[in-house]
């Protein structure tokens, strides 16, 4: 799968039901050694007032249960 068709997916908690956020703002963390994915950071960019606020979250990997075709769900541990 690539990153492009991963963009527009919304991340959700299923333990709660939160939105964490659309996944389009992110990167991947990498081992360099193995190539493997070892989490996602989600950054959430808006507008309060005048001023504007960034949430970074880091996800492990690990934590994501499936990924479908509109939503990414994860299990925040």
């Amino acid at each position: 799968m690539r990153m492009k068709s991963l963009a527009q997916k919304q991340v959700i908690d299923i333990e709660n039901g939160e939105k964490l956020g659309i996944l389009g703002k992110a990167d991947l963390i990498i081992d360099p050694d193995s190539g493997v994915i070892k989490s996602l950071v989600i950054m959430n960019q808006g507008f309060i007032g005048f001023g504007s606020y960034k949430k970074e979250m880091t996800i492990d990997w690990s934590q994501i249960e499936t990924i479908g075709e509109e939503t990414i769900l994860l299990k925040k541990r």
